[in-house]
């Protein structure tokens, strides 16, 4: 008998009681595909001379498909790579007030752009700018969707054929390629490079000023460092120069934190509050870095420029959502309570976590992760770790941490392989790192309230020798 024949029919299948959970949770349209789809697959192959497979196993190819296919592309990940900030991650997780403060808006109307005082039409920056310019000394303040936006968006308003003058050293690349010249560029402003790379004077803005020139501009290097024989001018001199010749100084600080980040034992971050004290016209800075809330740009300065600035048409291009807006003021609030930052803001808490804490953890899920590769040939063993701040933030900083690393025996290193993408396979996927030899987890920012999920994410892992 041909087996081609002998292939149960599309409604057979779907009529079968082990889909009936699948058609109730996705509809009949997407399962009715998904047996499409085996059953074609399985024509082909038994056309090139492959098996007849039973119906369970056609039943269960529609299931794993449907459930591949209905998996959401954005999802939850433990993070044990060691970068607290990690852009391929998305950066900053946000603390609970802001999630709780998001879903309240996401639920219901909100009062985005209403005034509710007046019963007018209000503006969406009133959301945030109150509380940034109490936190910073600013006069105005508005949002975007990234710093690069904000970078993009002062530079075409305030510098369009004009020339912006940048030291050297601060033409800085930021990841996925993007550029400070080219963004200059695309806003429609000319770079004025001075300086070297390692040493700027006051003296090169001076020589370099003339009609042309629309800002004095300095790009803070926050994703690299230089060392040695070097040179930057100070801020408050080129605020100085800057006002001399009627020219606004403005201070990309990039990553950007409201805190005193050396209060809690960490390298010292330049904060807009010093920047605006320092004579700073506008000050840009990230809101999912160190800042620890939502992807967004700020940008804080003279009430005169951001006023120009949110007249621009790009703004309304450039604008966030009620969403963003709605995590960030929850963000912000936090703020105003300095002394609880490291209890309160999801990444300060895990910037600022001990390493004896975390070692802690390592030794309560070790027997679970050396369960879970037992049958393996490798070592699973307890190590120091130096984890690493991210997304440009403080970039030659490491914090000690603890986790595990994971070797193989003898020459079989291909296991790591398998283990990493085993890993990686998990309803909720564990992302480490592979170095030196070795598959390392590190615990830096895997909170205590997840250690259960955690092991039962590793008795379900399932890879064989």
């Amino acid at each position: 008998m041909n087996p081609l024949s002998q292939l149960p029919s599309v409604d057979r299948l779907l009529s079968s009681p082990a889909l009936a959970s699948l058609l109730d949770a996705h509809g009949r349209a997407v399962v009715t595909g998904m047996v499409r789809d085996v059953l074609a697959a399985t024509r082909a192959a038994l056309k090139e001379g492959g098996a007849l497979p039973d119906e369970s196993t056609l039943l269960a190819k529609v299931g794993a498909g449907v459930t591949a296919k209905m998996r959401p592309k954005l999802r939850p990940v433990f993070n044990l790579t060691g970068t607290v900030l990690h852009t391929n991650l998305g950066r900053a997780p946000l603390p609970e007030e802001a999630v709780q403060a998001l879903i309240a808006a996401a639920r219901s109307p909100c009062a985005l752009e209403y005034d509710i005082e007046s019963g007018g039409r209000g503006d969406r920056d009133n959301v945030v700018d109150e509380l940034l310019c109490e936190l910073t000394g600013a006069e105005a303040a508005t949002v975007v969707n990234n710093n690069a936006a904000a970078v993009f968006l002062l530079l075409n308003t305030l510098a369009q054929k004009k020339q912006v003058i940048v030291s050297r050293g601060e033409l800085i690349e930021i990841g996925g390629a993007f550029r400070v010249p080219d963004i200059m560029s695309r806003a429609g402003a000319k770079l004025v490079e001075v300086g070297t790379t390692n040493r700027t004077h006051l003296r090169d803005f001076v020589e370099a000023i003339n009609p042309r020139t629309a800002m004095l501009m300095k790009v803070h290097a926050s994703n690299y460092a230089i060392h040695g024989f070097t040179h930057a001018v100070p801020e408050a001199e080129l605020a100085t120069l800057a006002h001399q010749h009627d020219l606004p100084f403005v201070i990309d600080l990039g990553s950007g934190t409201l805190a005193d980040l050396a209060a809690y034992g960490l390298p010292h971050e330049p904060t807009p509050r010093e920047a605006i004290a320092a004579g700073a016209d506008l000050v840009t800075f990230s809101g999912d870095k160190l800042l620890g809330g939502p992807q967004a740009g700020l940008m804080v300065g003279r009430k005169e420029l951001i006023a120009k600035i949110k007249k621009n048409p790009l703004k309304r291009a450039l604008r966030v959502g009620k969403l963003t807006l709605a995590a960030l003021e929850a963000v912000l609030a936090l703020y105003r309570d300095p002394d609880r930052l490291h209890l309160r803001v999801t990444a300060v808490c895990q910037l600022t976590r001990p390493e004896a804490e975390i070692a802690a953890q390592a030794a309560r899920l070790l027997p679970a992760l050396r369960s879970a590769l037992s049958a393996l040939p490798v070592t699973v063993g307890i190590v120091a770790l130096q984890s690493q701040i991210g997304s440009g933030s403080l970039p030659v900083n490491r914090l000690p941490s603890a986790g595990f690393a994971i070797k193989p025996e003898g020459r079989k290193s291909g296991v790591l392989n398998r283990i990493e993408q085993g890993l990686r396979a998990l309803p909720k996927p564990v992302i480490g790192r592979i170095e030196d030899g070795a598959l390392l987890l590190d615990l830096r920012c895997l909170d205590a309230q997840d250690e259960a999920d955690f092991v039962a994410a590793l008795a379900s892992m399932q890879i064989h020798s």
